[in-house]
């Protein structure tokens, strides 16, 4: 019963962790279309919040799975690289705000 129950939290935590990488990207991609520069600024620091979140939150993912769980998921098909269209690289937060301008 606890194995069931620690799953359902594992799911629980996943789901959060994909919900805010999703409202990440979504912040990310209307700081690039905006040109008003102070909303552009707003939206970047919403995009880094929902980042530093997805990183504490993917800390206690990898925690408490299973060791042999995670030798099964390679990184390609990790939720992170699920949520990227392929048409934009990860890059990090100070590059992409040189790249706006």
């Amino acid at each position: 019963m606890a194995s069931k129950k620690n799953q359902t939290s594992m799911g629980q935590m996943i789901q959060r962790c994909h919900k805010w990488r999703q409202k990440r990207k979504q912040y990310m991609d209307q700081a690039r279309q905006t040109s008003d520069e102070v909303e552009r600024e707003r939206l970047l620091q919403a995009a880094e919040h929902y980042g530093r979140i997805v990183n504490e939150e993917q800390v206690k993912i990898d925690s408490q799975r299973d060791p042999k769980d995670k030798t099964q998921i390679p990184e390609e098909t990790s939720v992170a690289s699920e949520n990227n269209d392929g048409d934009e690289e990860e890059i990090g937060f100070p590059d992409f705000i040189a790249n706006l301008k």
